[in-house]
């Protein structure tokens, strides 16, 4: 598996703990998680842990990732924060991604999938990152979205309109999962919301790892 070692990312932080009674080495489920989050598809994270005498389907690598449920580290403190949401396509339907970043480093700091996008659903978003993370003295880096700016107000934190600069961060994020969900086919098709969401919470968790 000599391919592995030339992708970024640490598998510290994946926890396979999930597992009883399965055959495969726990070191394996773990390098197959994060070969698929790297950037491989399912089909051909396959061919790699038979590489290594293993033999196991696209399924069984998916049902990993699940299991592993994997979610960005929590506790940061992050001095500017970058929040918007873009539209992702999973079985021919529109969901909206919602997302925080932290332009000084990269990382993500909240990320969650939505059927449609309104000002309450933000303000949801935004009370999950506020008890993830101390966000009160941040300032928010958004766009011209008048729902976003309005569950700013309404939550009594500090924000600023910027469409270049430190949002590129977030810009950079959305582009790359674009690329995954259009691409990955075998990841998404047919995926319900909630299992899009768990993948794209462990996309997240080793985008971070990156940084």
């Amino acid at each position: 598996m000599a391919r592995i070692t030339r992708l970024s990312g640490s598998i510290d932080q994946i926890d396979v703990d999930f597992v009883e009674r399965e055959a495969t080495s726990r070191l394996l489920m773990k390098l197959s998680i994060h070969l698929h989050l790297a950037g491989l598809s399912l089909s051909n994270t396959v061919p790699e842990l038979e590489k290594s005498g293993v033999q196991r389907s696209r399924k069984a690598i998916h049902d990993w990732v699940q299991k592993a449920d994997l979610q960005p580290v929590g506790g940061k403190a992050p001095n500017q924060i970058a929040l918007d949401e873009t539209v992702i396509r999973i079985n021919d339907q529109q969901y909206w991604l919602y997302a925080a970043a932290n332009p000084e480093t990269n990382e993500l700091l909240h990320i969650r999938l939505y059927s449609t996008t309104t000002t309450a659903l933000t303000q949801l978003f935004l009370q999950e990152l506020r008890e993830k993370h101390d966000v009160e003295n941040a300032v928010f880096l958004v766009d011209g979205a008048r729902h976003l700016q309005t569950a700013l107000q309404r939550a009594g934190l500090r924000f600023q309109v910027e469409r270049s600069g430190n949002r590129n961060s977030i810009e950079r994020v959305f582009r790359e999962v674009k690329r995954r969900t259009s691409s990955f086919s075998n990841c998404f098709s047919h995926a319900e919301l909630e299992i899009a969401e768990k993948w794209l919470q462990s996309f997240a968790t080793w985008w971070n790892s990156l940084n």
